[in-house]
């Protein structure tokens, strides 16, 4: 059985996929424009092996949501990103147009990111006052002032 990874371990895991998502997706801002594109499409433009590279590097995502705990569901739809940024790079020319648009990367650590923030709004429920420890104490603490006040 794997350990869960602690809230802090989670956190960094996240810190580190926001430095790769933009590495990969918008570290490049394109000149007279708000669009930016990362590593990743323009890899993409290498014929035959950048998709591949490119595929490696959303693979790191994916092994780190399996570090952070992630759901099966949410490993599922990071899989979906993935292999639509994949096939969807393959196409010749408009391609690498949709690598830069579609930010699998970015997506997928989103997608672990609501996932983990859900997991740490569940909290369990407070314990419950313990009204019984409390009226003994008391009880017992006025049984002792009674009794020196008895004796004097």
């Amino acid at each position: 059985m794997t350990r869960k990874p602690s809230e802090a371990e989670q956190r960094a895991i996240l810190a580190r996929l926001d430095k790769f998502s933009r590495f990969t997706d918008s570290s490049i801002g394109l000149p007279f424009t708000r669009f930016k594109i990362g590593v990743d499409p323009l890899i993409g433009l290498v014929p035959g092996i950048g998709d591949l590279i490119g595929l490696a590097m959303s693979g790191y995502v994916l092994w780190e949501a399996q570090r952070a705990g992630a759901s099966k569901e949410v490993k599922r739809r990071m899989l979906r990103n993935i292999g639509i940024d994949f096939v969807g790079g393959l196409i010749p020319v408009v391609g690498d147009a949709f690598d830069a648009v579609y930010k699998a990367n970015t997506r997928n650590t989103r997608l672990l990111r609501n996932y983990l923030n859900e997991q740490l709004a569940v909290q369990p429920p407070p314990r419950p006052f313990p009204w019984k420890v409390m009226i003994g104490l008391s009880v017992l603490f006025a049984a002792i002032i009674g009794g020196f006040v008895f004796l004097l």
